[in-house]
């Protein structure tokens, strides 16, 4: 490719912080649920860089499509491919991942009942320039005349330099896929794989059921490795609608080990199956052991995450306390429901 640098490019990434950034210097976008994915266009020949450096252009034809009625001709963009949910009021990341296939049938099939959208933020590159070493205000100001005749699928993030804007955004965008906001330095050139850029990520909680556990590698019958969590009111899984919706771990080592004796009178035995509401075969890890000890559905425990997809809380949450008084009964799955008034696709133009 004629560019000033080639493919494939570990995108700049983000650490976690509490809170935004105060003063001047920054900027700050929406936190997009997607597949962050670098664009390399050299007139028709597109070139799809994902976060760990594969190809990812066979999966996603329409966007390669789509990026050539730029009328720039020789461009690099950073930003994330999506999935909008049919009402556009939302980010339908289980979608997206079911795009990762290797059938070209189906993968053709999928770009047209479930077509992704490209959300760019950054300008890598352009005809001979290579703009990595410019600051991010310059970076900024260069992306918008690249992207001024853009239209869907392909959209520009939208962007401020008011963090009350952007607390705004973390407070009322509480839309699925918009989790959190990005900050950036306006002075900082482009460092591919580094945590350069801050996120600041919407938290939730919910009280749910512990159905479960997992002993930690090596240590059965001495520490616990993860408690298995579960919500009533989706599916038909064991115990009248049951199912499991995430996991949390991350305990220290001597709660691990304390966790034992907690949960040994609500034992009912070792399952061989996969609990309900879980897939049977993971697709990304068909060897892997989903065997747990069942328990009684009556320790109930708060919990914190920030993003579901589909029934489950994606990522696994983080416990926060123990709530004894709260019955398992009325851990429903509507906790995880976040009905969504903002038309996302409207945000972006």
């Amino acid at each position: 490719m004629n560019l000033p640098f080639q493919p494939p490019l570990a995108p700049m990434e983000a650490k976690h912080v509490d809170a935004l950034p105060k003063g001047g210097g920054w900027q700050f976008e929406p936190k997009w649920d997607g597949f962050r994915a670098i664009f390399f266009r050299d007139r028709d020949d597109v070139y799809i860089s994902s976060r760990k450096e594969l190809a990812f252009a066979r999966y996603f034809p329409e966007l390669v499509e789509a990026i050539k009625t730029l009328s720039e001709q020789r461009v690099i963009l950073d930003g994330e491919i999506v999935v909008f949910t049919p009402d556009s009021r939302g980010l339908d990341f289980d979608a997206l991942l079911q795009r990762i296939h290797p059938a070209e049938s189906r993968v053709r099939r999928l770009a047209s009942d479930t077509p992704a959208s490209f959300v760019a933020f950054d300008l890598l590159g352009l005809d001979d320039r290579d703009f990595r070493p410019e600051p991010l205000s310059e970076r900024r100001a260069a992306l918008g005349p690249v992207m001024r005749d853009a239209a869907s699928p392909i959209h520009l993030s939208p962007c401020t330099e008011d963090v009350d804007v952007a607390t705004a955004w973390l407070e009322t965008f509480d839309v699925a896929g918009l989790d959190g906001v990005v900050a950036k330095r306006l002075t900082s050139p482009y460092r591919s794989g580094e945590r350069e850029m801050l996120k600041v990520k919407r938290v939730h909680t919910a009280d749910c059921v512990v159905i479960g556990f997992r002993w930690a590698k090596d240590q059965e019958g001495i520490a616990v490795g993860s408690l298995l969590l579960g919500l009533y009111g989706q599916g038909q899984g064991d115990g009248q609608g049951l199912v499991q919706v995430g996991f949390t771990s991350g305990f220290t080592q001597e709660a691990r080990r304390d966790l034992v004796a907690v949960l040994e009178p609500h034992r009912e035995g070792k399952s061989e199956q996969s609990p309900p509401g879980q897939q049977a075969v993971s697709r990304w890890a068909r060897d892997k052991d989903l065997s747990y000890e069942k328990l009684r559905p009556e320790l109930v425990c708060e919990v914190a995450f920030d993003q579901v997809t589909g029934h489950r809380i994606r990522h696994g949450a983080k416990f926060v306390r123990w709530r004894p008084d709260k019955p398992a009964a009325a851990c429903r799955f509507e906790q995880l429901v976040r009905p969504s008034t903002v038309d996302v696709q409207a945000l972006l133009s």
